[in-house]
């Protein structure tokens, strides 16, 4: 088990969004959650990932209860062992693709000659590494999203967390990305959490979560 999370709530206000999740995710598993809008898949991706807090219930990752950290030691944490890929990619506009995706490997403090080193044999990995000096702007959609789960790599996280991966992306696209992640996990023991409304991946995955009105139903 890499993660377990139990009972968590989130709430605005007085709506509440999230109404007692519990999940657990094995070591290596490929975890598809869909559901409608508003059904509340991102608050919980968001949660998991230890971007938000829940008002509510407890959350482990690799054995460490996150939210028990101090605010420094759950960002390094999260650098750590925590992986995100959005659907509209985050990349910083001035940086090429290989510094994006060495930039938490240097936040965490490794040297230069290695983050590049491991961050061209991803590039190469994923079949990319004659644009590792583009920046973004030249870059195509599908491109950009795989520099994307590059950076998610750098650091060899516990789990990674894609909120939406393929939602910008064609079909073509869309079906050499969801067949990369099945492609890591294989060869690098990767877990992946993956919010989507793309029933292709949703189906493929090890497992499908329907999410309506914060619960999960199936």
């Amino acid at each position: 088990m890499i993660l377990k999370a139990r009972n968590i709530v989130r709430k605005y206000s007085t709506l509440e969004i999230l109404k007692g999740i519990d999940l657990t995710i094995e070591h290596k598993e490929v975890v598809s959650i869909v559901g409608s809008s508003g059904a509340g898949k991102t608050t919980l991706l968001q949660i998991l990932g230890t971007l938000d807090k829940p008002d509510s219930g407890t959350l482990l990752i690799d054995g460490i209860e996150p939210f028990q950290l101090s605010a420094s030691k759950l960002s390094g944490f999260r650098n750590r062992s925590i992986g995100f890929i959005f659907q509209f990619h985050q990349l910083l506009p001035e940086f090429s693709a290989l510094e994006n995706i060495i930039l938490p490997s240097l936040i965490r403090g490794d040297n230069m000659s290695d983050a590049k080193k491991r961050g061209t044999e991803l590039l190469a990995k994923l079949g990319i590494e004659d644009r590792a000096e583009h920046k973004p702007s030249e870059l195509s959609g599908g491109e950009q999203q795989r520099v994307a789960v590059c950076r998610s790599l750098i650091n060899s996280p516990k789990i990674i967390f894609a909120d939406e991966p393929s939602g910008n992306l064609d079909s073509k696209n869309s079906a050499e990305l969801h067949q990369l992640f099945f492609d890591l996990r294989d060869e690098f023991g990767q877990t992946f959490v993956i919010v989507t409304h793309n029933e292709a991946l949703a189906n493929m995955s090890d497992r499908k979560l329907v999410m309506k009105d914060g619960i999960f139903i199936s």
